[in-house]
């Protein structure tokens, strides 16, 4: 689900690409000014593509120039695409086959192409729920493959695994925190070998073991780690061997306590959550080594209630934003001191899965279940934009580039454009 990349084209703040599901920086942020406020089925569609039947992917496409890169279950396989920019199926390879090595699994959520691809500009890798993990060059080729599940072990979780790879310099990075082990991997991007594998310890107990969540870099002024969260810990690790830097226990007193949403850094701050909806938030300064203590120097606030649950956190302008997974509520915090400037403000009923995204002074807040995506002002103050709808199912978090915003719906992939072409 992640990278950061420099991007040939940043001096043209409108003409970003979107190489992972949090963008180019790996945090949600669109620095693009000319993207979609307002739309509907009528207005400002600049096209759709339809998605095969029954397929309910949690994919953010992956954008690069006129590529887009997503996976799909399409009958009894599960399948990678490239689609240009105008709507259309440039290639089309098979990863491997929907139910093959299943586990348990929420059906009504989500299916084995909700893993989101990464590239940079000249090969793409996706991982897909089934263990299928593929390096592609942009003209369909395969370069690599194996199995992550024959290589590091099955994918014992109670909801499937959905992490997606972060690709940072010539690595990346994947962390695999289940019943059936507890590793975090670093994979060299051009050959598909190992660079490290380390078994990251735990004694978390019953769901808490489970992690959906994908791994961040953390660059803080003294240091460059890699995060990850899951098995009632945050920890981080040196990015040439994988070795602990520093732990943080979340003690969680639940045996149903999984993680899904991913932890996020801005400068000299990382925050990171508890699961489910009454779960903590906790943020980090950097510097520590071995183990952090509850309300010690290394932590900068705690809020013990108030984490999203499903939808990664939001950073922008000093401001940590906060999506309910099930009340479909939206809260604003003082990234320094965890105070909400605004808290709960209700958006619209149902679930809410996708992360929030940040673009031109707004906050895109995507529901689930009603096609809605509601677009706030960014800023302390609560005040809605627009309110837009699509007849459509809504798990993956939008992606922008080049002045348009892609939706990848259950029925459709949607390009958005304030010029509707």
């Amino acid at each position: 689900m992640a990278c950061s990349v420099l991007l040939s084209c940043s001096a043209v703040a409108w003409a970003d690409n979107w190489p992972s599901w949090r963008g180019p920086e790996n945090n949600g942020i669109c620095k693009e000014t000319k993207v979609p406020v307002k739309w509907d089925a009528n207005t400002n569609i600049a096209w759709k593509l339809a998605m095969p039947a029954k397929d309910m992917g949690g994919s953010t496409p992956a954008v690069w120039d006129k590529h887009m890169f997503l996976p799909v279950v399409e009958g009894k396989d599960i399948m990678f695409l490239c689609v240009d920019t105008d709507g259309k199926v440039v290639w089309k390879r098979k990863l491997g086959a929907a139910g093959a090595n299943r586990i348990k699994f929420k059906a009504d959520e989500s299916n084995q192409a909700s893993n989101s691809a990464t590239t940079d500009g000249k090969h793409v890798w996706i991982m897909d729920g089934a263990g299928d993990f593929v390096c592609f060059d942009f003209d369909g080729n395969e370069v690599w493959r194996f199995d992550v599940q024959q290589r590091y072990g099955k994918f014992d979780t109670f909801h499937g695994l959905h992490n997606s790879p972060l690709l940072h310099g010539n690595v990346l990075y994947l962390s695999l925190l289940s019943h059936g082990g507890q590793w975090v991997v670093a994979i060299d991007k051009a050959t598909g070998k190992d660079v490290w594998k380390i078994n990251r310890k735990t004694s978390a107990k019953g769901e808490n073991v489970d992690s959906y969540v994908s791994p961040i870099i953390w660059h803080n002024g003294k240091e460059t780690c890699l995060v990850v969260l899951g098995a009632d810990n945050v920890t981080g690790h040196r990015l040439t061997d994988g070795s602990e830097l520093w732990r943080y226990g979340t003690n969680s007193k639940r045996t149903d306590d999984r993680l899904i949403s991913c932890p996020i850094a801005s400068g000299d701050l990382l925050v990171a959550c508890t699961g489910r909806g009454g779960g903590s938030i906790t943020a980090f300064k950097p510097g520590a080594s071995g183990t952090i203590q509850a309300g010690g120097e290394f932590v900068q606030w705690q809020n013990a209630k108030g984490s999203p649950d499903v939808p990664s956190m939001l950073i922008h302008d000093g401001l940590l934003y906060v999506a309910k997974a099930e009340s479909g509520a939206l809260t604003c915090l003082d990234l320094k001191t965890g105070k909400a400037l605004y808290s709960d403000q209700r958006l619209h009923g149902g679930r809410y899965r996708a992360s929030p995204v940040y673009a031109n002074g707004n906050i895109y807040v995507t529901a689930r279940d009603e096609g809605y995506v509601t677009v706030v002002k960014a800023g302390p103050k609560f005040e809605v934009v627009a309110d837009n709808k699509l007849a459509d199912t809504f798990s993956a978090s939008p992606a922008f580039s080049n002045g348009r915003m892609y939706l990848r719906g259950y029925k459709y992939l949607y390009a958005i454009d304030a010029g509707g072409k």
